[in-house]
Order: structure tokens, then sequence, then C-alpha cells
């Protein structure tokens, strides 16, 4: 799931402008033929920064293995039912994760 994310280009972008708080971003899809949407942002979340650190890492590590420590213990704090090391669902995951990044906003 966070290998497919950190391949989409759109949320890359709009996480590197979440991390400063106050920006206008301008969200043009020309595959979806929609209207450019302009939304403000507030502060970020510790969810959202943590997917934004983990991503960035992804993108730019030479070192191959990369531990989404920071990011799974954020998703903890919003999902308990992560705790534990149990095994889920990979779409479980992205479902906590992305509402999880929603409710910060």
């Amino acid at each position: 799931v966070l290998q497919n994310l950190s391949q989409t280009p759109v949320l890359r972008e709009l996480l590197k402008e979440a991390k400063m708080p106050g920006t206008t971003v301008k969200i043009e899809s020309p595959e979806l033929f929609m209207e450019p949407q302009l939304i403000k942002l507030d502060q970020p979340g510790p969810l959202t920064l943590a997917m934004y650190q983990f991503l960035t890492e992804m993108q730019e590590t030479k070192k191959g293995v990369v531990t989404p420590k920071e990011l799974f213990a954020q998703v903890c704090k919003k999902a308990i039912r992560f705790k534990g090391y149990q095994q889920q669902d990979s779409h479980e995951l992205l479902r906590y994760l992305l509402d999880g990044m929603r409710s910060e906003e």
C-alpha cells in the first residue's frame, strides 16, 4: 500500500505543500477533466507530517530499506487495532491512513 502511495505524484505534491501551513494549493487533474480547485491548507497534523516524511524518505533514500516507524506509530494512535503487530489487511491500513489524514484537515 505504501509503495503504491509513494508512486502517486498528486499525493506527494500535495503533502509537500501541506507541510507549510497557510499555503494555498491549486489541484488540477487533466485526466479527470475537472476544473482546478484552490484549497487553503491549515497546519498539518502529526499523521500527515509522518506520511510526508515517509514518502519523502522513500523517494530520496539510497539505502534501499525504509522503515515506517513514525508513520506506523501515528496510524496506531488513530486506529488502536494496529497495535501489537497483528496481521491486518492492506485495505484496512489504507482506509485508516487516508481517513486519519483527512480528519486532520
